[in-house]
């Protein structure tokens, strides 16, 4: 991979003629760099594409390629990608659906829209991934016709599938109106029971760590509810029994669900793992006695959790607040708090609280200010990157508190290149300030001369426009080649210096 034609050629002001240049070049990650440029004309995508099936497939999903500009024979790969858009000819799947790549068959099972000839192929495929791909992202109609399959994996994918219907993903749960599985990918290479090896020395075995079958197809089971549990269509009482079930994983996706009743709820609430708590307090279904139960709980993780719930009350809040490491933050409580209740937070007698109200970035005004002049540093720091304040009030903070909120201030969309000047040359130094400088709109070419000095800081610097011309072509020749790679995608390379570098650098050869 040459770094420098790489970031040449994402280079916005790169003109067109050396974009041609590029493209006669372009091989693998050069060509697929090329691909993602948003100026290019139809005919440079058509050549594009011809350097490497990669940038094809890429000029394909990014609307660069057209049906007539494929042949679905030789560019298989490329054909799927214009399928997957919704695009191509119906023949296309036809032919793709019979090809003897079972990737081809299997990555074509997961495209929209396919016709119902194809569809039926493709489930009666030899190949188990090939169907349960399909069973993934088919119609409800397949999907209830699938989950009678006899291979464990197909239902499995059907348990998956968010189109699947309701009283079939219950069917699926229970058992009750399906035949038996027959098989799984663990019975189908292995003699029963078997419990596969997590540490498994076979190079070519991919069966997962831990899969399982003694005739039950035990593990695929395991995974088919867990995915049912998962996913938004299966019905409620289809799931409530799981509150009890021996696998903790199994508790812990019912947690996550937004429709559990109440008294599963209270059933979760005293589960044995912290983690199945944890899901449970942040999920909006329970009740506030729950909420202020798990603000008690002994798991600091759930007293977090707690803290994201966006039902949560005010008050309990304040209590997780303090007792609970959240960090700087937007609660979704917080984000959705109403004129009075952030004046009621603004005015908390809690650090940890205003800290926490500061992270928003719609604050009124007078709010705004008084956070900002806060005599707590962990809510200065929360509130220096709010919009509006003013270069006075900027400077005080860094005034007040120093190193604990100069990246922060940095960060301010409002900050001014005066301000940024001295931020970047700042004592001591702050590393984390430096990288934000070097990313800042307004920074200055003596701001950003003073982060190339830092070895993060140097790699976004490179790329930002307000660096002098001269410098730029300088650090094409960078040891670190990601500095070189920015500096070559910077759009401030002077012209000469873009047609130097590429004329030297492709005389080498393919990039």
């Amino acid at each position: 991979m040459n770094h420098v034609l790489c970031g040449l050629a994402t280079n916005p002001a790169l003109p067109s003629e050396l974009v041609d240049r590029l493209i006669e070049i372009a091989d693998g990650d050069l060509a697929e760099a090329l691909a993602d440029r948003e100026d290019l004309s139809h005919a440079q995508s058509v050549a594009l594409a011809a350097r490497g099936e990669g940038a094809a497939v890429r000029l394909a999903h990014r609307g660069g390629l057209t049906v007539a500009d494929v042949d679905p024979v030789t560019q298989p790969r490329v054909a799927l990608a214009l399928l997957d858009e919704g695009i191509g000819s119906p023949e296309w799947a036809r032919l793709l659906a019979v090809d003897p790549d079972v990737r081809h068959r299997e990555q074509l099972a997961a495209c929209p829209g396919l016709p119902p000839d194809v569809m039926e192929t493709l489930a009666a495929d030899a190949d188990i991934r090939v169907v349960a791909e399909l069973a993934l992202w088919t119609t409800p109609q397949m999907a209830a016709r699938l989950a009678r399959h006899p291979h464990a994996e197909v239902r499995s994918a059907v348990a998956a599938n968010d189109r699947t219907p309701p009283a079939v993903l219950a069917m699926l749960i229970t058992g009750e109106g399906l035949p038996p599985a027959q098989r799984c990918l663990v019975c189908d290479r292995e003699a029963t029971p078997f419990v596969h090896d997590p540490s498994c020395p076979r190079p070519d075995c991919d069966l997962r760590p831990g899969a399982a079958c003694d005739g039950s197809h035990q593990s695929t089971v395991h995974d088919l509810h867990e995915r049912a549990l998962r996913n938004p269509a299966t019905p409620t009482e289809a799931v409530v029994g799981f509150a009890d079930h021996p696998s903790m994983l199994l508790r812990w996706q019912l947690a996550a669900r937004p429709d559990l009743p109440p008294q599963v709820c209270e059933r979760l609430a005293e589960d044995p793992s912290p983690g199945v708590r944890a899901d449970l307090a942040e999920n909006p279904a329970i009740g506030e006695a729950l909420m202020r139960l798990l603000a008690t709980d002994h798991d600091s993780e759930v007293r977090r959790s707690l803290a994201f719930n966006p039902r949560l009350p005010l008050d309990v809040l304040a209590q997780v607040a303090g007792t609970a490491r959240i960090g700087p933050t937007l609660l979704p409580r917080i984000a959705a708090a109403g004129a009075a209740e952030v004046e009621e937070l603004a005015a908390s007698p809690h650090p940890a609280v205003r800290m926490l109200l500061a992270e928003r970035r719609d604050l009124p005004a007078g709010i705004r200010d008084a956070l900002a002049a806060d005599p707590d540093a962990k809510v200065v720091k929360s509130i220096a990157g709010h919009p509006g304040l003013s270069e006075a009030r900027l400077r005080a903070m860094v005034d007040r508190h120093g190193v604990r909120v100069v990246a922060r201030v940095a960060a301010n969309p409002d900050a001014s290149p005066a301000l940024l000047e001295d931020l970047a040359h700042h004592e001591p130094p702050v590393r984390k300030a430096l990288r934000e400088v070097a990313r800042h709109p307004h920074a200055t070419p003596l701001s950003l001369l003073a982060c190339l000095a830092d070895s993060r800081a140097r790699r976004t610097a490179a790329g930002h426009p307000a660096v002098p011309p001269q410098v730029v072509t300088g650090l094409l020749a960078d040891d670190d080649c990601d500095v070189a790679q920015a500096a070559a995608a910077n759009p401030a390379l002077p012209l000469a210096g873009m047609s130097r570098c590429l004329a030297a650098l492709s005389q080498r050869g393919p990039a």
